[in-house]
This record gives C-alpha cells, sequence and structure tokens, in this order.
C-alpha cells in the first residue's frame, strides 16, 4: 500500500487534518491508520466512564468517515518505521479469546509525508502498583471498563445493604487536572440517576463516596486560582472529598496509601500526569526526555522534512519559550497549520513564513450533563474572562459540535446533535447494561 499523505493516529488533530486533506486530495493521496476502528472525542470519555454518554452512540466509524471525507482508512497500530525508506508497519488484528485468529496481516505503506499524531498515555511516574490497580482513561476500552466495573460495585453494595448498612463503593481519582475534577463531578451526578434505576436502598451522596487526590497545593493547578477556587467549591457541594497538597505512595488492591494516609477503594483512577507512547522511542526519530517527538516550528520532525508529528506526541516549543500544553484545541490548530502546509507544497507555493504558534482560547471545565461549568474563556491582550453556569455550560458543548462539525459537516453535525437531544428523551439517563 502507498500514499502520498500518511497519518498515523485518528484523535482530534489526526482525523481532522486527514478529513480535511481528504476533501481536497481524495483517497489516493490520503491514508489514515489507527489501531481502532472508530473514533471519540477523548474529553468526553470521562461522561463514557460515568455511564452519561454511550460509547456506542457517541463513536463515529473511521471507515464511514474515510468514505464521506475521501480518505483511505487502514486497520492497524504501527509497530515499525524505517524512515530512510520512508515506509511504516502496521501490525497484523488478531481476534479470538486466544488472540490466535488472524483477521488482517502485518502490512507495509509507503509514503511522501508522513504525519504522527498517535496522543499520549499515563504517565506512573513510578508509583508501586498503580499500572496493576487503576483504570486510566486513554481510551474507550478504558472508560467501559469503569463504567463495568462501577455498575457492578453499585449492585453489589445494593445487595448488600441489607445485613450492611455501611456498605458503598470508594472510589479515588488520582489527580486534580480536568480529567479529574470533570471525571469526579460527573460520577457524582451519575450516582444519583443510578440509585434512581433499581438501586432504591443506595444514597449517592453516602453511598457512593468520591476521594480526589492531588499532588499541588490545589486543583486545576495550570488555570488561574478564580477557577481552581470555583471548581473546589462545585465539587464539596456534591460531597466529593478534595485532598490537595498530598502525594501517593503506593497503590494495592485495597486502595490508595498517601504519606500516612490510607484511602480504602475498589476502583482508582489515575489521571495524575501523561506521556508520549513509549513505542515511539523505537522508530529511530528524535524524542525529547518526556518521549515526545522533537519538532521544530513548522511541526516537522528535526531531521526529517517529510515527517512531521502533531497533538500530545509533540514536543513543540512555543513563542514563551515553553512546551505547547497536552490539549484538544493545541491539536486542531496544529492539524490547520499542516492543511496549510501540505496544500501550499500542493499548489507550488512558498513554505508559509510563520512557524506555528500556539494560541490559547481558554479551558472549560465540565461539571455534569445539567448543571453549571466553571471555566475560564479566551484572553486578549492579556485579559481573560470567568464564565460559569449556564452559559459556560454551552460553551463546553459547542466545543465538541466544533470537532464534530470538522469531520461530519455542518449539515450532518446538526443534525446528530437534534438526534441526540431526542434520545435523551427516550432511553435512561444512564448506560445500565
Amino acid at each position: 500500500m502507498q500514499s502520498k499523505y500518511v497519518i498515523v493516529g485518528g484523535g482530534a488533530g489526526g482525523l481532522e487534518l486527514a478529513c480535511k486533506l481528504g476533501r481536497k486530495l481524495g483517497p489516493q493521496a490520503v491514508m489514515l491508520v489507527d489501531s481502532r476502528l472508530f473514533h471519540i472525542w477523548k474529553p468526553s470519555l470521562h461522561e463514557v466512564a460515568a455511564g452519561t454518554l454511550d460509547v456506542h452512540q457517541e463513536g463515529l466509524s473511521y471507515q464511514m468517515l474515510a468514505h464521506d471525507n475521501h480518505f483511505t482508512f487502514v486497520y492497524g497500530p504501527m509497530l515499525a518505521l524505517d524512515a530512510q525508506q520512508r515506509v511504516l508497519t502496521v501490525g497484523a488484528i488478531v481476534a479470538g479469546d486466544d488472540h490466535q485468529e488472524e483477521i488482517l496481516p502485518e502490512r507495509q505503506v509507503s509514503f511522501e509525508k508522513l504525519v504522527v499524531a498517535v496522543g499520549s498515555t499515563s504517565n506512573y511516574f513510578g508509583v508501586p502498583g498503580a499500572a496493576e490497580h487503576t483504570i486510566s482513561l486513554n481510551a474507550t476500552e478504558d472508560a467501559e471498563r469503569f463504567r463495568l466495573s462501577l455498575l457492578k460495585l453499585l449492585t453489589l453494595a445494593e445487595l448488600k445493604k441489607s445485613v450492611n448498612a455501611d456498605a458503598g463503593v470508594d472510589v479515588v481519582i488520582i489527580g486534580g487536572g480536568a480529567t479529574g475534577v470533570e471525571l469526579a463531578a460527573e460520577l457524582r451526578e451519575a450516582s444519583g440517576v443510578y440509585a434512581t434505576y433499581g438501586f432504591r436502598q443506595l444514597q449517592a451522596e453516602r453511598d457512593v463516596r468520591i476521594t480526589l487526590l492531588e499532588g499541588a497545593p490545589r486543583i486545576l493547578a495550570p488555570l488561574p486560582e478564580k477557577v481552581s477556587s470555583a471548581a473546589l467549591e462545585l465539587l464539596r457541594q456534591r460531597a466529593v472529598s478534595v485532598v490537595t497538597d498530598t502525594r501517593v505512595t503506593a497503590i494495592d488492591g485495597a486502595g490508595v496509601t498517601a504519606g500516612e494516609t490510607h484511602y480504602p477503594a475498589q476502583i482508582v483512577v489515575w489521571a495524575a500526569g501523561i506521556k508520549a507512547p513509549d513505542f515511539l522511542k523505537t522508530l529511530g526519530l528524535p524524542t525529547v526526555k518526556s518521549g515526545q517527538l522533537d519538532v521544530d516550528g513548522t511541526l516537522a520532525v528535526k531531521g526529517f522534512d517529510y515527517i512531521f508529528a502533531l497533538g500530545d506526541c509533540a514536543a513543540c516549543v512555543g513563542a514563551d519559550g515553553k512546551l505547547v500544553p497536552p490539549r484538544a484545541q493545541a491539536a486542531h490548530q496544529m492539524a490547520d497549520y499542516l492543511l496549510e502546509t501540505f496544500m501550499r507544497q500542493q499548489n507550488g507555493k512558498p513554505p508559509q513564513s510563520k512557524p506555528y504558534e500556539y494560541r490559547d482560547y481558554g479551558s472549560l471545565v465540565s461539571f455534569g450533563q445539567s448543571t453549571s461549568v466553571g471555566s475560564l474563556m479566551g484572553s486578549l491582550k492579556g485579559l481573560s474572562w470567568f464564565v460559569d453556569g449556564f452559559v459556560a455550560r454551552m460553551m463546553y458543548v459547542s466545543l465538541h459540535l466544533m470537532h464534530h462539525q470538522a469531520v461530519l459537516g455542518t449539515v450532518r453535525t446538526a443534525v446528530l446533535a437534534v438526534a441526540r437531544f431526542l434520545i435523551k428523551r427516550t432511553t435512561p439517563l444512564v448506560k445500565l447494561h
């Protein structure tokens, strides 16, 4: 197989680039490689974990998107890269209980331009037991595993209530960034809904005990203190126990140890940090200490003018001398920058005169499906605004819709939004199976 432009990774940035480039150049010129069959917007994984978003309704088929946006989709993980020969290896797809049935063989893909957009994975920082005893919301299967585990534990707690009044579920979330905070809020809202669907002996705030642990002096540390304070108050109103300035030292099947304190838990979520996937170090491309690919101002991997990287896996230094933060809006901007780069090359125009520059339009933090959202919105000449409540919630929803508009188009996004609005009024508010 061969293609002029090969994009590895169908996350927010990689998929948007494939769709926009495919619509201009067609399936013979644009190829997307991904190890999964459908796409979900990663910032919504906390909703999948809580059960308030059905991944089987939310997920978008890559094969469908490839057809509609005129690119070629190749199913499989990236295994290896021969940078000099411009050939990458896509791994085989196996199935069956013993993973012995080969569905698709290992394949070779030739390219003229390669874009690596494989995102990030959890960084456990060497904490004993973290990898073995926690769930990280890196992908849809992680969120589904959390949801099913929670459903099982709620069922067991309901059965035990008749003989043990203290029966319940203890959830510990490690990391007070956006993922941890949003999951805690969404989980509290969902637990109240679960209680109305057959778990009648459970009282959500009393029996679903949620603890959020953060190593920094405050949650949402990268954001302004006003946002952090508002988020803390909203969590406390929802009976979420927040412990800051604490370091997790060990995790086992019984719970989490932080210094001299032990927090019992049946489910532990790791949301304390991310890193680039380890396999990037095996590709023969330059990486930085974090494992990210080392790119220049044009997003080209240093030493290779035909290999690029975008999103969480790219170590791109911004105008302020700091690495561009791993956010969906950064991946979106990088995709647009590379689209312009490639189209200029296609049309015989000179390269862009300016390097990629990250523009921070602010951060929004969700606190449930129908409740208020604490947020920081944008900046202009050093100014920033704090927004919350219904207005902030609509802004948060619009971010998801903007991503869908980029890959589905305006009309289909509008129809999908209306359809989901109607479906929510004819189905349970949480996924129960």
